[in-house]
This record gives C-alpha cells, sequence and structure tokens, in this order.
C-alpha cells in the first residue's frame, strides 16, 4: 500500500460531507411539487363554477425527471468510491508502526498542531521531534 493515499483520505472525507449534501439537495428538488388551483365553468348550460386543483412537477423546476435518478446515482457511485479510499486507509494504518499510527490519528485524521500532537503523545515528546519523525517516515521508501 502506498503511503500517499493517506494524502487522499482528507479529501475523500469532504467528498463524501458534500456529496450527501448534494443527494439532499436532489431529493428536496425532487420533492418540490408545484400547487395551483383554476375556476372554470361547465361548457353547456347551467354554467356552474367549479374548481379545480393541479399539482405536479413544474416544467422549469425538471426538464427530465430522469436526470435526477442518473445524478444521484453519479453521486451515490461517488461516495462508494470515497468511502473505498477511506477503507484502504485503514487497513494500510493497521500496517504500521503504533506509535506512527498515533501520530497520523492525531496530525492527520483529528488535525491537531504538531504541539497539540506531542502533549497527546507525551513521554517528553516536542512538536519539532514529532514532526520530523512523522516526515522520516513518510519520505521513508
Amino acid at each position: 500500500m502506498d503511503k500517499h493515499i493517506l494524502e487522499q483520505y482528507i479529501d475523500a472525507c469532504e467528498v463524501i460531507k458534500d456529496t450527501k449534501e448534494e443527494i439532499k439537495r436532489l431529493r428536496k428538488r425532487r420533492s418540490q411539487i408545484q400547487k395551483d388551483s383554476v375556476k372554470g365553468s361547465m361548457q353547456e348550460f347551467p354554467y356552474m363554477l367549479q374548481t379545480y386543483r393541479l399539482e405536479g412537477l413544474g416544467y422549469a423546476t425538471v426538464k427530465d425527471p430522469d436526470e435526477l435518478d442518473r445524478m444521484e446515482a453519479l453521486l451515490a457511485t461517488r461516495i462508494q468510491n470515497a468511502e473505498r479510499i477511506k477503507r484502504q486507509v485503514e487497513v494500510w494504518l493497521d500496517t504500521i508502526p503504533l506509535r506512527m499510527q498515533r501520530i497520523i490519528r492525531y496530525r492527520v485524521f483529528d488535525e491537531l498542531s504538531w504541539a497539540q500532537v506531542a502533549v497527546r503523545m507525551g513521554r517528553k515528546a516536542t512538536a519539532d521531534g514529532v514532526r520530523m519523525e512523522f516526515e522520516r517516515f513518510m519520505s521513508a521508501a
């Protein structure tokens, strides 16, 4: 497993979050039913006034109803690909030393500063020491 997949982890998480929001907007757009009422009378005597209620998707809202389904399927595929990357990172993370796992979790996943990572690591760790250990690990072949 390539260490550089770790760089894609944060982007994969953001893609998942953004795509789920986009799916919510699509579903909301799909459920926007327009309602209206019109009045009219019969063509023949007795000319009784009647009110007709109409509802449905407006043409301006959705030109092709299947387009929403295709877009939702595309977004679902995007989420699956991003989740696959997240799983690959989790599998890779289990293959590296525990100390490096902690450093990566604190720095990359929790987005802590190097000083905060050093405090969490304990045992007289310094921000520069933890940063250098991380950089050495990532640059090693």
